[in-house]
């Protein structure tokens, strides 16, 4: 059994907690790091948390294996590098970081310390997303050619100005930090890398400092191209979209599959909701038990917060970004 501290027990915190706890007989979270300790009361009595303001405590505590970061995105660098050093296996929480400098330091010092290292895209488990991958990788649609993105939602009609999502410096442009890199990071996972980037990103109408409406075009290594749209004052949406050489998989939510031969016939698949919370986490304690260092390779990881990087510049410099 995994022993984790959970670091800022939020809202999406506490759902990373109720996800395992009593659940998993691979992780279990045993502490808490929060600045208001007094306010965490009720959630310390409802998990059986132990509660702390201080990290380093955590960081020193030999009955803690791991933490697990859902925390403000700025400082998740300074936090994975600090619990490498201690010994702690990391879960970090998306985006990674907010720079690729930020994001290969935190790599080294994981690589350094022999500690793993997950971070927290869960959408990778979703049953669709599952079968969707299996498909690709069977070559049931041939090589990959162009993928499309689409994740959004309402999110700026819900924050408000002074949380501390509700600016640019959190969340560079607009919905990419919360909602555009989890589709970011499938079309790597699919794909391979992202080497050039061109947007548009802007905020249309409302008061918080974060773009509401942002689109992007890239281009993979590989030679396959897509195109991404994520909107923060929408309503919610989710669908990624693959075409192959023999035939597309088109991903409509978490449980529907919809699949396409070269013939226009369309196979639809539907599955049962799974807890994708669970599952991340557990995928975590798997790769802990089994010394696997890196769950997601770290080539993905900087990509990924390269690309969310590229369309800020991009839609700021009005041309195309090369990711080198």
């Amino acid at each position: 059994m995994l022993r984790a501290a959970i670091c800022g027990p939020g809202n999406w915190g506490t759902r990373l907690i109720d996800s395992v706890q009593d659940k998993s007989e691979k992780i279990r979270f045993v502490a808490a790091v929060t600045r208001d300790p007094a306010g965490k009361r009720a959630l310390a009595d409802r998990f059986g948390l132990e509660l702390t303001d201080s990290y380093a405590e955590v960081l020193s505590a030999p009955a803690i294996d791991a933490v697990v970061l859902a925390t403000p995105h700025s400082q998740h660098a300074g936090e994975v590098i600090a619990a490498a050093k201690a010994g702690k296996h990391v879960f970090c929480e998306k985006p990674f970081t907010l720079t690729v400098a930020d994001a290969k330091a935190a790599i080294e010092a994981c690589r350094a310390a022999n500690v793993t290292l997950h971070v927290g895209f869960n959408r990778r488990y979703a049953p669709a997303y599952l079968e969707m991958t299996r498909r690709i990788d069977a070559g049931d649609i041939g090589k990959v050619r162009h993928i499309e993105g689409q994740f959004s939602g309402p999110p700026s009609y819900q924050t408000e100005p002074g949380n501390w999502r509700a600016n640019q410096v959190e969340s560079p442009a607009g919905s990419m930090a919360a909602r555009g890199v989890h589709v970011i990071d499938s079309m790597v996972h699919l794909a391979g890398t992202v080497t050039t980037v061109f947007s548009f990103s802007g905020r249309l109408e409302h008061a918080i400092d974060v773009d509401d409406t942002t689109s992007c075009l890239l281009r993979f290594a590989g030679g396959a191209t897509g195109y991404l749209g994520t909107l923060h004052a929408t309503s919610s949406f989710y669908r990624i979209h693959a075409f192959g050489s023999k035939g597309a998989l088109e991903m409509r939510g978490e449980t529907e599959l919809l699949a396409s031969d070269l013939g226009g016939k369309v196979e639809r698949s539907t599955f049962e909701v799974a807890d994708k919370e669970r599952a991340v986490l557990e995928a975590f304690a798997d790769a802990v038990a089994a010394g696997k260092k890196f769950v997601i390779t770290p080539d993905e990881i900087v990509n990924t917060v390269a690309v969310m990087r590229a369309v800020e510049a991009s839609s700021r410099e009005g041309a195309p970004v090369t990711i080198g």
